[in-house]
């Protein structure tokens, strides 16, 4: 699995995201974006395993998108504006998640079954 402290995300050989910060602490994981105030870089969640994930937006003061992939960065599953206070359990299993601003999902068009690709920012 490569993954990249600072990383780019591309669809179709296309950036659509740039300087994502990766996560792959338990701790940084668990605080994500609680207590911010808006996004100032797009998180990418990096399990060791796959499996159902839970989330939430508690002390998340904003609305954002948030993508989750497979282990071969397929797009299992979308939450398109995640609300704060609001909580989320994938039906199928993920290994990363994206967070990034609200309407990151329909600006590049992501949908279910794309395959996305990482790349050192």
């Amino acid at each position: 699995m490569k993954v990249f402290e600072k990383m780019q995300v591309l669809k179709d050989g296309k950036v659509i995201l740039n300087n994502a910060k990766s996560l792959r602490n338990p701790l940084r994981m668990m605080k994500g974006l609680m207590f911010s105030t808006k996004i100032k870089a797009p998180l990418v969640f990096c399990f060791r395993h796959e499996k159902r994930l839970s989330f939430h937006m508690f002390f998340v003061f904003y609305t954002i998108d948030a993508v989750f992939l497979d282990k071969n960065k397929k797009v299992t599953e979308i939450k398109e504006s995640f609300r704060p206070f609001t909580a989320y359990q994938t039906k199928n299993k993920a290994i990363f998640v994206i967070e990034a601003e609200q309407g990151f999902v329909k600006k590049n068009r992501i949908k279910e079954g794309d395959v996305l690709q990482f790349k050192k920012a």
